[in-house]
């Protein structure tokens, strides 16, 4: 089985958690001996929301704030990246056909953002369609998707399964803007829906939950149908 995992930056970025960095890289390393091909696509989290204030701050716009950002997440790629050698290359991909080239030779390959106007989670959307991978695991700092905002809803109930339909109706109208936190954001929402990508959103403190949800054990919450 190919996956494309996405390590939302609220997970290891928010703050830097060098700990949970090398756990990915102890879990991501037995996936890759169990046969499994992997394309890992970070994100930036607090580091590069600090960046973009920054450059907020200097008058910037959204572009550079973009820009900034997508720089963030290419750091914390090389972390990861660099743990896990030689497992994976140590060259981070700046898009999505260098990747290509690179898990021809690795079973995983780890990259950041590619451009302005995306975030990683439509990067690791984007990832899944054009190398034709058959799941997208989205690693967030939530046990999956919730009906409300957990954070403010006391009530709020995790759901366990949603249709692509359902998932576009509930993120695929969010404004974008540069850092946007949301679980998953719009552009890769209508990208999941429209091209019908398996998705699994799960609790990306636990590492472990990866190579669960790759084997099929019911975690998170699966997107799909």
């Amino acid at each position: 089985m190919n996956v494309v995992l996405k390590i939302g930056g609220s997970v290891v970025a928010s703050p830097l958690n060098p700990q949970l960095i090398l756990e990915y890289s102890r879990v991501l390393g037995r996936i890759s001996m169990e046969g499994f091909k992997v394309l890992v696509v970070t994100g930036g989290g607090g580091l590069a929301r600090m960046l973009i204030d920054c450059a907020k701050a200097m008058n910037m716009p959204q572009e550079s704030q973009d820009r900034v950002a997508i720089q963030a997440s290419r750091v914390i790629a090389q972390l990861l990246a660099e743990a896990l050698k030689p497992t994976t290359p140590i060259i981070i991909p700046r898009r999505i056909s260098e990747a290509s080239k690179l898990l021809k030779k690795y079973d995983v390959v780890v990259m950041g953002g590619i451009r302005p106007g995306i975030t990683t989670d439509t990067v690791a959307a984007l990832a899944a369609v054009k190398l034709g991978f058959d799941m997208l695991i989205k690693a967030t700092d939530r046990d999956g998707i919730y009906d409300k905002d957990p954070s403010k809803h006391p009530d709020a109930s995790k759901i366990d399964s949603l249709s692509f339909k359902e998932l576009e109706n509930m993120f695929g109208h969010i404004r974008y803007e540069a850092g946007l936190k949301t679980i998953i954001d719009p552009k890769a929402a209508r990208l999941i829906a429209r091209h019908k990508i398996k998705t699994i959103v799960l609790n990306g403190f636990k590492p472990d939950n990866i190579e669960l949800a790759i084997k099929g054990v019911k975690i998170g919450t699966l997107i799909y149908g």
